[in-house]
């Protein structure tokens, strides 16, 4: 009786294996079967490799500089009377903005004046005195000496009391003020800064082989980071004469009109110097271009082939698309769009995004919308 008991227990610890087992098996058949299926194919979207007319620029940095700049500050020292500006004030040519302490000037201005009257005086006296030979020629020059002593006395003081104030030396915008109403101020001192917006220069370096390439009058177009949706129109209006010794560079600099006063000095400005006659080149979305160290990359779409080499389709038998990727040379970058010099041709498609997803090989379908070229799509245009 126990026997049969256990061959009864061994027969349903078998049957219970044997079904753990099979189904094990048919999970692992499933998996096998799933790893073995063709992958359904990645959609992407894509753009059509075009040829165009590109603009041919110079691409360069500098920085923005007013047409006329200057710190204000005082030849001597004193202590503030008066303050005629306010911070941020625009000021025109000669208009009064600081006065120092003066009094102890005009005293001793008025001392000069009236000694200078005197002398005037026996001067008059004392030509016609030596006409009549009343006195001598000697005596008739200590007092044209006098005079003249006394009209550079009072030269002097006018000048001492002209360095009391300062005065706008252009017409522009002032800047905020640094002093107060009763500082007492060293000589030097810098008040406030006064800048002239009306145009502004943009002062960059080019390559000295560059210099073939410009001349006065080129036009340059400038941006900055603050109104980065805009860009400002200027000209070349100067190349210095030297290259400088350390950097092969040359200096040049360009003229910008600025009538809202929107660009300040001291602006990072990046600038495009427009070289001339436009060339045709191949040009993708940037996005394509998969940028690593060992090369610059794109996927193009191909028809998927089978062993034989055979384009492969589907059931309704359009063709299967898979892609490849190809290594590319890149040219200049802008407004979105990349040159390339060496990789494509023209007409082919290239997948604009996903491709961390793709590998060589893989199979994909076209969006429906996406392979209009580029100028039918949503991407800046290349002047």
């Amino acid at each position: 009786m126990l026997r049969r008991r256990m061959l009864i227990m061994l027969g349903v610890v078998l049957i219970v294996v044997l079904a753990l087992g099979g189904y094990k098996a048919f999970s692992i058949y499933q998996q096998i079967q799933q790893f073995s299926a063709p992958k359904p194919p990645i959609n992407v979207a894509v753009a059509v490799v075009e040829s165009r007319a590109w603009q041919n620029r110079l691409p360069a940095i500098g920085s923005l500089k007013a047409l006329q700049g200057v710190n204000l500050s005082l030849e001597v020292a004193g202590t503030v009377k008066a303050l005629q500006f306010e911070s941020g004030q625009k000021v025109k040519l000669g208009q009064p903005l600081l006065q120092l302490d003066s009094d102890v000037e005009k005293g001793l201005l008025g001392t000069a004046e009236a000694d200078l009257g005197l002398a005037q005086v026996d001067y008059a006296r004392g030509s016609k005195l030596v006409g009549d030979a009343a006195i001598s020629k000697g005596e008739f020059d200590k007092l044209a000496a006098t005079q003249k002593k006394a009209a550079a006395t009072v030269a002097q003081l006018n000048a001492s009391l002209a360095k009391k104030r300062i005065l706008a030396p252009f017409s522009g915008t002032i800047g905020i003020r640094q002093v107060d109403v009763g500082d007492y101020l060293a000589s030097g001192t810098v008040i406030a800064t006064l800048q002239d917006l009306s145009s502004l220069y943009a002062d960059f370096y080019v390559p000295e082989q560059m210099l073939p390439k410009l001349s006065i009058g080129q036009q340059v177009q400038v941006s900055v980071a603050a109104f980065p949706d805009e860009s400002f129109n200027a000209s070349i209006s100067a190349i210095n004469p030297k290259v400088e010794d350390a950097t092969r560079n040359v200096l040049v600099r360009a003229t910008l009109p600025n009538p809202d006063s929107k660009l300040l000095p001291g602006m990072f400005a990046n600038l495009q110097v427009i070289l001339g006659q436009d060339t045709q080149e191949l040009v993708v979305p940037e996005s394509t271009i998969t940028y690593t160290l060992y090369g610059n990359s794109v996927f193009v779409i191909t028809p998927k082939k089978d062993a034989n080499g055979q384009p492969e389709k589907n059931a309704k038998g359009e063709p299967l698309l898979a892609v490849e990727r190809r290594f590319v040379e890149t040219g200049e970058r802008r407004g979105g769009q990349v040159i390339i010099r060496k990789g494509l041709k023209v007409g082919e498609q290239v997948v604009t995004g996903g491709q961390l997803k793709l590998d060589n090989g893989t199979p994909v379908a076209i969006s429906a919308d996406s392979a209009a070229p580029v100028e039918q799509r949503d991407q800046p245009k290349v002047d």
